[in-house]
């Protein structure tokens, strides 16, 4: 089975707080390329990258039309564009808006699942409406692995429940538990060693 070493993340409103947190627990070794959609105004500024590199160790920094796909690197797409990934490159072009959105997530998630299939790890977090719901599923119908958000834990819970309505997923998750399963699944050194616990959809809410 390929290792999974392409990690695409999908967020919207309370996402810039949950991106932070989860990337503040990833080690400086973590070996995938990370590759982050959140909803931003077009035309807005948008400080995420930097926010991102100062809450963890590992750079970040706005996606580049042509860009190489390196390891342990993150890309933000930049406002008003979408990004989008192929086999050793990087896309980002303003193209038409998708869920009322650009960037939206499910173009990244898409071209990730066509050009990756099973080593790619789609995540959900905090969001409105559903976007990534469809390109989540694609993720996983191509042998990729599906993870989402604790609706109960995410700011805004209807993106992450939208997922749970409409996709197998293979974990779902408080977002501690988010990073302790990339480092399982990517094989990158951490402080962490806890096993990480899958949880369908079926499954019961977690505790506290």
């Amino acid at each position: 089975m390929a290792t999974p070493d392409i990690v695409v993340i999908g967020a919207s409103a309370g996402g810039v707080q949950t991106l932070s947190e989860l990337v503040s627990r990833l080690p400086a070794d973590f070996a995938a390329s990370i590759f982050v959609v959140s909803h931003i105004p077009p035309y807005s500024p948008s400080a995420l990258p930097s926010v991102l590199a100062r809450s963890g160790n590992l750079p970040a920094t706005f996606g580049v039309d042509g860009d190489a796909i390196l390891p342990g690197q993150i890309y933000v797409a930049p406002p008003d564009h979408h990004m989008m990934v192929e086999f050793d490159k990087v896309r980002v072009v303003r193209g038409p808006k998708e869920n009322r959105f650009r960037p939206s997530i499910d173009p990244l998630f898409r071209s990730a699942a066509y050009a990756f299939g099973p080593r790619v790890i789609g995540i959900i977090l905090s969001g409105m409406l559903d976007d990534g719901t469809a390109g989540l599923w694609l993720i996983k119908d191509r042998g990729g692995i599906a993870i989402v958000q604790e609706p109960e834990e995410a700011l805004c819970p209807a993106m992450p429940q939208s997922v749970l309505n409409h996709v197998d997923v293979d974990y779902r998750l408080s977002i501690s538990e988010i990073a302790q399963t990339l480092i399982h699944l990517i094989g990158a050194s951490s402080l962490y060693d806890t096993e990480p616990r899958p949880i369908s959809r079926q499954s019961e809410m977690l505790e506290g």
